[in-house]
């Protein structure tokens, strides 16, 4: 590691906060868990989308150029078993999706990294390797048709999520499913190959033989296809640290013996009017159902990202009004500030000293929003440092005036400052 900042995230992995140190100067190596494309995304997955989109962001912004990846799950044994009972091919079923997603992401101004997004059934190939090499390190072994990975041969395993090791079983337990609901957590093998019979359509012909790759080893696979094997930010929704991401370590650090990431940040729950979304209670929101009720892409944008990504969002109509309201607050400040102004008070005994004022106020835009962002992320924070600045830049113009060389600089650092948050000038259509 080489290049050190201000910058530090909450780290999953360490539970503290750290100092972020990139491997190498010549690119942050950012990996952000993509959606399961079975179903269509809700709103919680999109407050994960776009706390990594704002990550990305902050990274450039701070001068480091980023390699990011993000895929598509699109087989797992939820895919699978959807796709039989509606008499569907995965295509079918994950295509649909995948266009929603694209279209929304585009909608909230969630960048993507260019080129195709990688699919696990366009890295089946990609998981055979990696299954071979963990079968060869001696990690993972066959039983019957299908391979599953030993944890207990890779030392620090549950270190993530801080599993208590004194627990695992003494008797050896296979877990042969992808995911299994209502468990935190699987203490036995996890598989990594699900063998198949020939006649299975959802299987491909491989060097392990005809079968699919299990949930756990797709990301991997498609980490190492696209950055390597190692990396330096993994990201995702607070779920992932159970039964997904101290599985992805011990996948690629079981290739490898190396370190393969250190910097692990997750983010919380969306939650409803104070209720966790679950289709029992009919509380499932989507981007959509808000589009449809007039709200903006920018105004949910906001109303998203307004907080921090380590702490719980409750979704209620008076915080979508609210933000709403504040959301245009910020933006009829802005307008007004990035043109000159004349002065209310003639009389101002001390011009040149008031003006030297507003010079170190304007000065202050992006170095509180580097303060508050580089604090892990503090959205919230920057975003009402911001608002305190730009209120007293306005104060200030009305009594002072404001030269045309100022408003220049003032919309200089919006605008910079806008690259991150997305919101502060309307989108162009």
């Amino acid at each position: 590691m080489s290049t050190e900042s201000s910058l530090s995230f909450h780290n999953t992995y360490t539970k503290r906060r750290e100092i972020f140190v990139p491997r190498s100067s010549q690119a942050v190596r950012l990996f952000t868990c993509g959606p399961s494309v079975y179903r269509r995304q809700h709103l919680g997955n999109y407050r994960t989308f776009l706390f990594e989109d704002l990550l990305q962001r902050y990274l450039e912004y701070r001068g480091f150029p980023v390699e990011r990846a993000i895929n598509f799950t699109d087989v797992e044994d939820k895919a699978v078993e959807e796709a039989k009972q509606e008499g569907l091919t995965l295509a079918e079923l994950t295509q649909p999706v995948i266009d929603e997603f694209l279209e929304t992401a585009a909608h909230l101004g969630i960048r993507l990294p260019d080129g195709e997004i990688p699919r696990a059934t366009t890295s089946v190939h990609d998981a055979v390797d990696v299954t071979e090499r963990l079968i060869a390190r001696g990690h993972a072994y066959w039983y019957g048709a299908n391979v599953y990975y030993d944890p207990l041969t890779f030392s620090g395993f549950g270190e993530i999520f801080g599993l208590d090791m004194r627990k695992w079983p003494e008797k050896r337990y296979r877990f042969s499913r992808d995911t299994y609901e209502g468990l935190r957590w699987n203490l036995g093998d996890f598989i990594l190959w699900h063998g198949a019979a020939e006649d299975d359509e959802f299987a491909w012909d491989t060097r392990l033989g005809r079968g699919r790759p299990a949930w756990n080893v797709q990301d991997p696979a498609m980490i190492a296809k696209t950055l390597g094997y190692e990396i330096d930010i993994h990201c995702g929704g607070i779920d992932n640290v159970y039964r997904h991401h101290d599985y992805n370590r011990a996948v690629m650090e079981g290739v490898t013996g190396t370190e393969f990431c250190h910097y692990w940040v997750h983010g919380e729950h969306l939650i409803i009017n104070g209720q966790k979304m679950s289709k029992s209670k009919g509380n499932v929101l989507y981007p959509a159902h808000l589009f449809e009720q007039g709200y903006s892409p920018q105004h949910l944008r906001f109303t998203l990202t307004y907080g921090h990504y380590r702490s719980k969002l409750n979704i209620t109509d008076t915080l979508l009004r609210e933000t709403g309201e504040f959301l245009e607050r910020l933006r009829h400040t802005a307008r007004g500030l990035v043109e000159p102004t004349e002065a209310q008070h003639h009389e101002d005994l001390r011009p040149e000293a008031e003006s030297g004022r507003t010079d170190r106020v304007i000065e202050e835009i992006p170095r509180l929003f580097r303060l508050q962002m580089d604090n892990d992320l503090n959205v919230k924070a920057a975003i009402d440092d911001l608002h305190g600045i730009m209120t007293d830049l306005h104060r200030r113009g009305r009594l002072h005036g404001r030269t045309a060389d100022q408003a220049k600089r003032i919309r200089r650092h919006l605008t910079d400052v806008d690259t991150v948050l997305g919101v502060i000038f309307p989108a162009e259509h």
